[in-house]
């Protein structure tokens, strides 16, 4: 390969019907990295509704001296990466004032919230990619209200506006059409409507371009269009299954599922953080929110061994040793899905270090304990370097009834937005994560 010839960061491989980023690439650059080929920043706000069990939670020690407590046992491979924050408190009450708040650090008083944090870096950063922020879910708006407050508001975190709520996109496969598909001209609508694979809609131009590549570059592309491809299958396979070789001599009612929503919780959630992975690698967005479900969830979790209860229900313990234990068998199991998201990020090689390396994950609930909606000391993970603005702390204890908005509105200025205050609810930043 020349070493003159090169291709922007900014480039795309392209087809009829599909237009796919490219994740980094030496051939964007010269052999060093330069300033022009650094990798972006990134940032991912990831939710989890109703709360912890605090003694599963809690970790022992300070600073990097610390032990991982039972229900965070599964990041331990990732420990080094990780800032475990405690004595940050949330504001409101219940489920919706407080799920509100998780990104905003402010009350819902009637329809009206705050910008969150999501969207404020979004707004800074978002110009230079297609989508300024992706939000992605995996439940649909519950109806009813909760005390003044219409429940479907805890539906996400995300706030564009104080009276404009962004509503986490629930279906995998509408999510990455929106994303990778381009149904501009009526022979690309056709294309689209074939549901041809993205990778080969724009195969013709990836072997083009890798021919000029170098032999580290070929592999890269073909490493990347195989995890394109890979959740492609996923999700075409969830929803249009293969036929079994042994089919049940009588046939169950059918109810036929909304469309697309895959049932296995397990496959939903790891798709949409597939979704968010991608997202990042192509530099299709910079910013993504993720509800792993719906603020006041009732998910039933009974596919876990020892569970029988929903997620709300079991929150709302009374110390009752079962309801404590389901708990926090739930709670162990998001922090698996999370691993499985950070240990993907942490293997995609970005010239200069890690996707995970280039990115702040921001994980957390708005409630500290269900039972009693207890909004002191709730829980939160920071995972990633932020591109070098971070460094991970291990255990770190902010001084009693630190306002959660001390950790926005440190996040905010290290995505370079020049403000003294977080929605006026800050009372300081955090110097323990710089």
């Amino acid at each position: 390969m020349s070493k003159s010839w090169h291709i922007s960061r900014r480039s795309f491989l392209k087809g009829v019907g599909a237009s796919l980023a490219l994740p980094y690439l030496d051939i964007m650059g010269s052999s060093s990295i330069t300033a022009a080929a650094t990798p972006p920043t990134r940032l991912a706000c990831i939710f989890q509704p109703n709360g912890v069990f605090p003694k599963a939670w809690d970790v022992t020690g300070v600073g990097k001296q610390y032990e991982l407590s039972p229900i965070l046992r599964p990041l331990q491979g990732l420990k080094r990466e990780l800032t475990i924050l405690s004595n940050l408190d949330n504001i409101g009450k219940g489920h919706v004032q407080m799920t509100g708040a998780f990104l905003t650090s402010n009350k819902i008083e009637g329809a009206k919230n705050a910008v969150s944090l999501d969207q404020m870096v979004a707004q800074a950063i978002g110009k230079d990619t297609p989508f300024p922020s992706i939000i992605l879910g995996t439940e649909p708006p519950r109806q009813g209200n909760a005390g003044r407050n219409p429940i479907s508001f805890a539906n996400t975190v995300s706030w564009s506006s104080e009276t404009t709520r962004v509503s986490p996109e629930i279906n995998p496969r509408v999510a990455f059409d929106r994303m990778f598909r381009s149904n501009s001209g009526p022979e690309a609508q056709m294309k689209a409507a074939q549901r041809k694979s993205v990778v080969d809609l724009v195969l013709d131009d990836a072997k083009n371009l890798q021919r000029k590549a170098s032999y580290h570059d070929q592999h890269k592309i073909g490493e990347y269009l195989d995890s394109v491809r890979a959740v492609e299958v996923q999700i075409e396979n969830i929803l249009n299954p293969q036929k079994r070789s042994w089919q049940p001599p009588t046939q169950p009612e059918m109810i036929r599922p909304d469309a697309g929503i895959p049932q296995d919780r397990s496959t939903h959630l790891k798709l949409m953080m597939d979704l968010m992975v991608l997202s990042f690698w192509t530099d299709t967005t910079r910013v993504g929110t993720l509800m792993t479900a719906h603020g006041f969830s009732r998910q039933n979790f009974s596919f876990l061994d020892g569970v029988t209860s929903d997620h709300h229900g079991m929150s709302h313990h009374k110390f009752q040793d079962q309801a404590v234990d389901e708990y926090t068998r739930v709670s162990r199991w998001y922090i698996e899905q999370l691993a499985y998201m950070l240990e993907r990020m942490s293997n995609i090689d970005e010239g200069n270090g890690s996707l995970l390396d280039n990115s702040t994950v921001l994980y957390g609930s708005s409630m500290k304990d269900g039972n009693g909606h207890k909004k002191e000391n709730v829980p939160i993970i920071l995972a990633g370097r932020g591109g070098g603005t971070l460094k991970p702390g291990g255990h770190v204890v902010c001084d009693e009834h630190t306002p959660l908005a001390n950790l926005h509105l440190t996040l905010l200025q290290k995505y370079g937005v020049e403000s003294d205050h977080f929605n006026h609810a800050s009372t300081g930043t955090i110097s323990q994560i710089g």
